[in-house]
C-alpha cells in the first residue's frame, strides 16, 4: 500500500476523491469503536450505505469514465453544479445514488400536507375540495423529483460529444413502495420513469460487470495509412533498413561517435551557449548514441517493416502525409546524410517531383536495405493538399465512416489548431516590433525547432494537423511519437470527458465481423535519422 500513496495520477477522475470519503467514514467507523461506551450509544450516523452503492454501481457499470462528476445547467450557470455519481455507458449515461428512506419521503410528504392544510384553512373553505383534487397533479413534488429534473436539465445542458442527451438512472436504494400503504410513493417513482429517467430500486447484487462477455476487439489497419512525419523518418532509417548487429554489444560499438563528430559537436556547443561548461553537459550525455544502439537492438527483435508486412498483407495500403519540405531546395528536408535522404526523395518523388523532373524508381528505395525490393507497398506517399483539412482540400478525399473515437480526436485536433489561429491573427494586429522572436542559428543547414501549440508545449502543430488528417478521414494514423498520443489523450479527455476512450461493444446482431475494429492510432517503436552517426559512416 505504501506505493500506492505515492501515487498521485488518478486512473479515473474522481477516484480520489472516493477513496478520501471511505477513508473518512473508516475513521469515524474506527473512533465509534475505540470507544469503551459504544455499545450504549446510540447508532452510528454513517455515510456508508451511500458509498458502498457508489462502488456496486462503479465496479458493475458499461465504460464508465468518471466518478462524482459534476455539471452546470443552461438556465442556471452560476448556480451549484450539479453531481453525477459515476458516468458510464463512454459517457452516455448518468449515475445518481439516492439513499432517502421510506421514512424520510413520508415526511416530506407530512409537511406538504401541513402546507396545504394550512392554505385551505386561509381560503375559507369554498372551494377546498376542488383544489385539493387538482394538488397532486399540478402541485405535487418533492426533493426525489427535483433531483431528477435537474438531471435531466443537466443533461440536456451537457450532452454526450455534439448532440446526443445522456440517459439518466436514479439508483433509490432504500425506497420501497411495497413496504408502505402511502400511494405516493409509487407515484413519485412513476413520475420519474414519465420523464425519462431509468429508476432503480433497491441495492446492486453480485459483481458480475456488464461487459464481461465482451472480448476485446481484433484491430486491424485502414486501407489508407496516415503518416505522422515519425513514421517517415522511421521508414527512412538507416536503423531500419541497415544490416543488423550480430548482438548488442556490436550495437553499441556501431553508434560509438567518431572523434571528429566528437569534436565538431564540442565546438558547436561552446558556440551556441554562453555558459562556460556547455562542453562538460555534451561529454557527460552519450544520450543519443545509446538511444541509437537500443533502436538497433530493437530491430534485432522484430524490424519496423517486418511488422509492418506482418499487419498490412491482407491489404493494399495507400500511404498519404503532410509535406514537409525545404523552401530553399524543394525537397523534402529530412536528413543530410545520403542513404536516408535518398529513401525520402524515392517516397515522395510522385509528389514533389515537377514533370521535367526524373522520377526515381521504386527499386531505389530499397537500394541498401537488408530487405527486398517492394518488401511493403511504401511507394508512392502522397502527400495531402494543405496543412489542414478543410471544405476544398476534402474534395478529393472518400473518408470512411467516422468512429466516436475519430469525431473525439478531430475535434480536440481542431480545438487545440484553433488557439493557434487567434495567436496568429494578435501577432498580424500587434505593432511592428513585438513579434515573437525569430530562431537564430550560427549554422545555415540547422533545421528550426518544430513549433509546439499554444494549448500544450509537449504537442507539435504538425503532429496535431497529421493527427487530424486521418482522424477527419478515418484513416490509421501511423505515429512513433507514443508520449505524443498520450498527450492528446489527455486533452481528449480535457475537452470530452473522456468518454470515447472505452471500447464501444458491437451490436450482439452484428455477429463476428464486429470483433474487428479499424484502428484509429498505430505506434511502432521509434527509429531515429542515424546514417550519420555510424562509427564507419563515410560522408559522399
Amino acid at each position: 500500500m505504501g506505493e500506492v500513496k505515492t501515487q498521485t495520477r488518478e486512473v479515473l477522475p474522481g477516484s480520489r476523491f472516493l477513496r478520501e470519503e471511505v477513508k473518512r467514514d473508516l475513521q469515524v467507523f474506527q473512533k465509534f469503536l475505540d470507544d469503551p461506551e459504544s455499545t450504549s450509544l446510540p447508532p452510528l450516523s454513517t455515510n456508508a450505505p451511500y458509498l458502498v452503492a457508489v462502488w456496486r454501481e462503479l465496479l458493475q457499470a458499461r465504460g464508465a469514465v468518471a466518478i462524482y462528476r459534476t455539471f452546470h445547467t443552461t438556465a442556471h450557470p452560476q448556480a451549484s453544479p450539479l453531481r453525477v455519481d459515476v458516468v458510464a455507458d463512454n459517457g452516455r449515461r448518468w449515475i445518481r445514488v439516492n439513499t432517502i428512506k421510506n421514512s424520510r419521503i413520508l415526511m416530506e410528504f407530512r409537511e406538504m400536507d401541513s402546507y396545504l392544510t394550512s392554505s385551505d384553512e386561509d381560503d375559507g373553505g369554498g372551494h377546498s375540495s376542488l383544489k385539493k383534487e387538482n394538488l397532486i397533479p399540478q402541485e405535487f413534488d418533492n426533493s426525489v423529483l427535483r433531483t431528477g429534473r435537474e438531471l435531466l436539465e443537466a443533461a440536456r445542458a451537457n450532452p454526450h460529444s455534439s448532440n446526443e442527451i445522456p440517459s439518466v438512472t436514479m439508483r433509490l436504494t432504500r425506497l420501497n413502495p411495497s413496504l408502505s400503504d402511502e400511494p405516493r410513493i409509487a407515484y413519485t417513482i412513476d413520475c420519474l420513469q414519465r420523464m425519462g429517467i431509468d429508476v432503480q430500486l433497491g441495492e446492486r447484487q453480485g459483481i458480475v460487470k456488464e461487459t464481461d462477455d465482451i472480448s476485446a476487439p481484433v484491430l486491424e489497419p485502414t486501407t489508407h495509412i496516415n503518416l505522422d512525419l515519425s513514421a517517415l523518418i522511421a521508414l527512412i532509417s538507416d536503423t531500419t533498413h541497415s544490416h543488423l548487429p550480430r548482438d548488442p554489444e556490436d550495437a553499441n560499438i556501431r553508434f560509438i561517435p567518431p572523434q571528429r563528430y566528437v569534436e565538431w559537436k564540442k565546438q558547436r556547443v561552446q558556440m551556441l551557449s554562453n555558459s562556460p561548461d556547455a562542453t562538460s553537459t555534451w561529454e557527460d550525455s552519450g544520450i543519443h548514441s545509446r538511444v541509437l544502439a537500443e533502436q538497433a537492438q530493437q530491430e534485432m527483435k522484430k524490424g519496423l517493416l517486418q511488422d509492418m508486412h506482418d499487419r498490412l498483407r491482407c491489404i493494399s495500403p495507400t500511404l498519404q502525409n503532410i509535406p514537409i519540405l525545404d523552401d530553399t531546395r524543394g525537397s523534402p528536408t529530412l536528413s543530410p546524410d545520403p542513404r536516408e535522404r535518398q529513401r525520402a526523395e524515392v517516397l515522395l518523388s510522385y509528389s514533389t517531383c515537377s514533370e521535367t523532373t526524373t522520377i526515381p524508381t521504386h527499386n531505389q528505395f530499397w537500394v541498401h536495405s537488408r530487405y527486398p525490393s517492394n518488401f511493403i507497398p511504401l511507394i508512392p506517399i502522397r502527400l495531402y493538399p494543405s496543412p489542414e483539412p478543410d471544405t476544398t482540400s476534402l474534395e478529393s478525399f472518400q473518408p470512411n465512416p467516422s468512429s466516436p473515437f475519430m469525431t473525439s480526436l478531430a475535434l480536440t485536433c481542431r480545438n487545440i489548431l484553433s488557439q493557434e489561429d487567434i495567436s496568429r491573427l494578435r501577432e498580424s494586429q500587434s505593432p511592428p516590433g513585438h513579434s515573437a522572436a525569430p530562431y537564430l542559428s550560427n549554422d545555415e543547414g540547422d533545421i528550426p525547432p518544430a513549433a509546439v501549440t499554444l494549448a500544450n508545449p509537449k504537442l507539435t502543430v504538425h503532429t496535431v494537423q497529421s493527427m487530424l488528417w486521418g482522424a477527419t478521414l478515418g484513416w490509421t494514423t501511423l505515429t512513433t511519437n507514443r508520449s505524443s498520443v498520450k498527450v492528446l489523450l489527455k486533452e481528449m479527455k480535457r475537452f470530452a470527458g473522456g468518454g470515447v476512450l472505452t471500447h464501444e461493444p458491437p451490436n450482439e446482431d452484428e455477429g463476428d465481423t464486429a470483433r474487428v475494429s479499424k484502428a484509429a492510432i498505430w505506434i511502432v517503436k521509434p527509429r531515429s535519422l542515424a546514417e550519420g552517426s555510424r562509427s564507419d559512416y563515410c560522408s559522399e
